[in-house]
């Protein structure tokens, strides 16, 4: 081996290094803007493709700084994927929910890529991205890396492209929207686990009135079968005495059952397998007492489920 191809081969495995050493960032980054393990994977390998490029050109000027480097192509990169999936959901069957990140109840301590060790807070949760998804992608962008990530206004102005001011008024005004549809706060874990175990036994068990007891009066449910998995309404369905009779309706027709516990985008949440099978994914949103259930996310589209095992 030459000297030159020696260097060439150093660089190369300098290049890897770097890349994996943020992208697990890059993932927490990409997937709260677009709520799409696939889409974010996609945009992770464009961004790799990006910067290989890059550094094994032989006349590019060095990266300064890496991180910055690779967070904007990242960022500009699931801007334009963003449009793509907006016109996928037009003409998405029923409700769309984001695709949830699903990992272990506990941490292990075993290796894991970048999407189990994504976010595993409230910035990441169903509930929050729901509320994400009304958003223009410029200020969720804004939002993402601003309130989640810690980004000053100057330096997203020059990840995106825009001017600070522009920044700052979308920061603004995605902080208000989500804000005044998602209140800060965050759910003991414990309490959560017990909820949804409470909330599993009244609905599986058919029991009507243990059901409504922890269910909030204004509680929501949201479905996303994709027109491939059982859903139980094209659109949201409120009102607690409308979602128990809902769930209590569709739990009489479940067999074979088999529940496991497990984080799904950071929240103690429930994987229901048949067969060894995953076949939904159940995420419940509590009220800031965390004792009762204001929203029920239900993802059964099995090409949201295909990342799942029963381990």
């Amino acid at each position: 081996m030459t000297k030159r191809q020696a260097a060439d081969v150093a660089a190369a495995d300098h290049a890897t290094q770097v890349f994996v050493g943020h992208r697990e960032l890059l993932f927490s980054i990409v997937y709260n803007i677009l709520g799409s393990v696939a889409d974010t994977e996609d945009v992770l390998q464009e961004t790799w493709l990006s910067w290989a490029t890059r550094t094994r050109a032989r006349n590019a000027e060095q990266v300064d700084n890496p991180r910055a480097y690779l967070v904007r192509v990242s960022v500009n990169q699931a801007l334009a994927r963003r449009a793509e999936i907006d016109r996928r959901q037009e003409t998405y069957v029923g409700q769309w929910l984001p695709e949830p990140v699903v990992t272990p109840l506990a941490d292990t301590g075993d290796a894991a890529d970048a999407a189990d060790t994504a976010v595993r807070a409230d910035s990441a949760s169903m509930a929050l991205l729901v509320v994400l998804e009304t958003l223009t992608p410029a200020e969720r962008a804004v939002f993402v890396l601003h309130e989640v990530f810690g980004y000053a206004h100057t330096e997203i102005a020059d990840l995106i492209g825009r001017s600070p001011a522009a920044v700052r008024q979308l920061a603004h005004r995605a902080r208000e929207h989500v804000h005044a549809r998602r209140p800060r706060y965050q759910a003991d874990p414990h309490l959560r686990r017990e909820v949804t175990e409470r909330f599993l036994s009244a609905a599986l068990g058919g029991d009507l009135k243990a059901l409504l007891q922890v269910l909030a009066p204004d509680v929501t449910l949201w479905t996303d079968g994709g027109g491939k998995g059982p859903a139980t309404s094209l659109h949201p369905i409120h009102g607690r005495d409308a979602v128990a009779q809902t769930l209590l309706t569709v739990a009489a027709n479940a067999r074979d059952l088999d529940i496991r516990y497990r984080r799904v985008n950071g929240d103690p949440s429930a994987v229901l397998f048949n067969c060894g099978s995953p076949i939904a994914v159940l995420v419940l949103d509590l009220t800031p007492d965390s004792h009762h259930v204001r929203g029920i996310y239900s993802v059964t589209n099995p090409d949201k489920l295909t990342r799942i095992d029963d381990r």
